[in-house]
Order: structure tokens, then sequence, then C-alpha cells
């Protein structure tokens, strides 16, 4: 079994971020450039920020560390972060720049970072076309299982 190094260090920096943000919000939030107390609101969404990294970051080092398939789960880190990209950008005139360049700056290296994993990600067993087909084929793999010599009429 082989560990993805790359998908353990994403998984368990996002983890790591979301616990932050679940066990001290404010002190979190000043790590992320903002040294004003939130309101209870973002407090709120401070938290919600840290089960959503928590559970990504997890999942995606776990993944890494069973030698699953982990491509998923860095599409699912790569989109919060660009969530989070786009979130920033609609307030950003608003942000104070240290705001502006620890927040969207982390973003936009998360994108990019965990983006450019997803993308390069290559699965040394089956390939990522071939997993993509029978995860989403299910129901047409069973049918294969049952009667070796069914054929998708839909696939051709």
């Amino acid at each position: 079994m082989t560990i993805d190094r790359m998908a353990l260090a994403a998984g368990s920096i996002r983890l790591a971020s979301g616990i932050s943000f679940l066990v001290d919000p404010l002190r979190a939030n000043r790590l992320w450039g903002d040294p004003d107390k939130p309101t209870p609101t973002a407090q709120l969404l401070l938290r919600s920020m840290g089960y959503r990294d928590a559970l990504i970051g997890g999942l995606l080092a776990a993944a890494a560390l069973s030698g699953n398939n982990t491509r998923g789960w860095f599409l699912a880190s790569a989109g919060a972060d660009a969530a989070d990209l786009l979130g920033g950008m609609s307030v950003h005139h608003e942000m104070k720049r240290s705001q502006q360049l620890i927040g969207l700056g982390g973003a936009v290296i998360g994108v990019g970072t965990v983006g450019r994993g997803a993308a390069n990600y290559r699965l040394g067993r089956v390939s990522t076309q071939q997993n993509f087909v029978n995860v989403y084929s299910l129901p047409n793999r069973i049918q294969r299982q049952r009667n070796p010599g069914y054929v998708n009429s839909s696939r051709r």
C-alpha cells in the first residue's frame, strides 16, 4: 500500500485548520488576519468553516493513509477554497490589508495547490477514467457481475 504524501499533507493542514476554528474560533480568526472580535453570526460561520475543514481534511488524510483514491477529497478541498475565494472577493474592498493577504492569499494557494494535486492524481492499479466509469455506472457494473456477457446498449 502506497501512502499519498501530498494528500496526507494537504489533509493534515486542512484538518488542523478546521480543528483550530472549532476549538477557539476567535484565536483562529486572528491568525487568519482579523484582529477584531467577530459578531456572534460571524462566530457561527467560523465554526461552520471549522467543521467543513475538519471533515474534508480528515477524510482526505484518511484516504491518503489507507491508499484509497484521494481525488474526490482533493476536489472537495479545492472547491471549499474556491468558495472562500469567491466569497472573499465580494467583500475584498471592506477587508483590512492583513485579511486580504492572509485570507484570500490562503484561498488562492489552496485552490492552486490542492487543485493541482487533484488534476495530477494518478491511480496506480486502475486508471482514473476507468474508476470514474465504474463509480458512475454502478447499475451497469452490477449487471456485468450477474451476467458477464452484459453490454450497456446506451454506451454504443
